[in-house]
């Protein structure tokens, strides 16, 4: 299972490397305070991973005018997501 995780991941950065919007955006509010404070972010995504993990990532601007860097904040499996967004346990 971790192999299949860590390829399909290494996969979704290619394609983030092209389309850094690729993931689901994650409402402003929503975004947990911890990853604001820890990290200073404005803007979060998720993007799903087998055996129901998902991978968290912000962008920003890069030092250019024409660069944007995306940054992976977690890789979670569903439950550890749910925890950390504080959606109510099914």
């Amino acid at each position: 299972a971790e192999a299949q995780i860590f390829d399909a991941f290494n996969k979704k950065v290619e394609v983030i490397k092209t389309n850094f919007h690729y993931g689901q955006p994650i409402a402003k509010p929503k975004i947990p305070t911890t990853y604001k404070e820890k990290y200073g972010i404005t803007n979060l995504f998720w993007i799903n991973l087998p055996h129901f993990w998902r991978a968290l990532y912000s962008i920003k601007d890069g030092d250019s005018k024409i660069e944007v860097v995306a940054f992976v904040l977690d890789i979670l499996d569903h439950k550890d997501y749910d925890k950390k967004m504080k959606y109510p346990k099914r």
